[in-house]
């Protein structure tokens, strides 16, 4: 049995336009994490070179911001064509933003595998969480990288404040909209955020609901992605037998578990990496038979008690890796 690592590298951090309530980059955040303007060629293909190092199979390219300019899509495509060129077996994912006519074709073109916008909550509590984008953009964008052939890639953020009922809808969605990855994050409520102190996940809810995405999606790579640590605790192994893909190492602008704890918790679990196989190889756990919970009783019922979600780590902003002179966790 399978799991594939991923591992993020932060090309521009903060300073964004768009008022994602819950991002700690978006308009009007007060969180003092890293901002930087953009990384060098050289500087990205270092911090992409400690993930593939760790054993990640795919390199997300990700830029804080609204969408792509001419120019940064060009950089960007700069830096694919090293990774690829230095490491054509390596999957790399272009995270940017919104996109337009022509810059799908230009990333795919310069060796791009795949694109991610993700959706991150029910079109029924979109507005909500932000007001600078519509919900269709991200669904137009989504299409975009589908006709110039890239995988596409759309996940969601649950703990914002939605309903079990959204919940249940969001996780449909990209589903609906052919996503061949979901990325589930779940809500780092930094301080100076309109969400801080918003803590109302459990461990147990979480897996539920990476269970019901699994049953929605059985055929779908299904990624443990930001906040696992701190919400799934102890449980994150467990859901490693509903999932089959994770981040490695830090966030965007949060601290992960150390790597080596990633890789332990892995190996410890039964499950190979990913590229790392022995003998016959693993089963990747993305078919029917993998995780779908069967509408066993609880399965999709999410609600918990505000004493059980009060319970909680505290989240540590990101001070290593991409845009600081310290060893990244890798």
């Amino acid at each position: 049995m399978t799991i594939k690592l991923n591992y993020l590298v932060n090309l521009r951090s903060g300073m964004c336009p768009e008022s994602c309530t819950y991002c700690s980059q978006s308009l009007g955040s007060t969180a003092e994490i890293l901002k930087y303007s953009r990384l060098s060629t050289d500087e990205a293909m270092d911090q992409a070179s400690l993930g593939i190092g760790g054993g990640a199979s795919r390199v997300c390219l990700v830029a804080s911001g609204r969408g792509p300019s001419r120019r940064d899509v060009n950089r960007v495509g700069e830096i694919v064509e090293r990774l690829k060129d230095e490491n054509p077996d390596v999957e790399v994912c272009a995270c940017l933003g919104i996109l337009r006519e022509g810059q799908a074709e230009s990333l795919k073109e310069a060796g791009a595998d795949a694109y991610n916008h993700n959706i991150n909550t029910a079109e029924s509590f979109h507005d909500t969480i932000v007001k600078t984008h519509t919900y269709e953009d991200p669904a137009n964008t989504f299409e975009l990288a589908k006709t110039a052939g890239l995988s596409p890639c759309s996940g969601l953020i649950v703990g914002l404040g939605e309903s079990d009922e959204q919940i249940i809808e969001a996780l449909f969605a990209p589903k609906a909209l052919g996503s061949d990855s979901i990325p589930i994050n779940f809500l780092v409520p930094f301080d100076g955020t309109p969400l801080e102190g918003q803590w109302n996940l459990t461990p147990m809810q979480c897996m539920k609901i990476v269970a019901t995405a699994r049953f929605v999606c059985p055929d779908r790579e299904i990624r443990l992605a930001g906040g696992r640590e701190i919400h799934l605790r102890s449980l994150q192994p467990m859901a490693l037998q509903l999932a089959n893909s994770i981040f490695l190492g830090d966030y965007l602008t949060a601290e992960g578990q150390a790597a080596a704890d990633d890789l332990a918790m892995i190996r410890d679990n039964g499950f190979t990496i990913l590229g790392q196989e022995t003998g016959e190889g693993g089963d990747a756990r993305t078919d029917e038979s993998a995780g779908g919970c069967g509408g066993a009783a609880g399965c999709c019922s999410y609600s918990q008690t505000t004493a059980e979600a009060a319970t909680h780590t505290d989240p540590v902003i990101r001070r290593r890796g991409a845009g600081t002179a310290e060893v990244a966790n890798a």
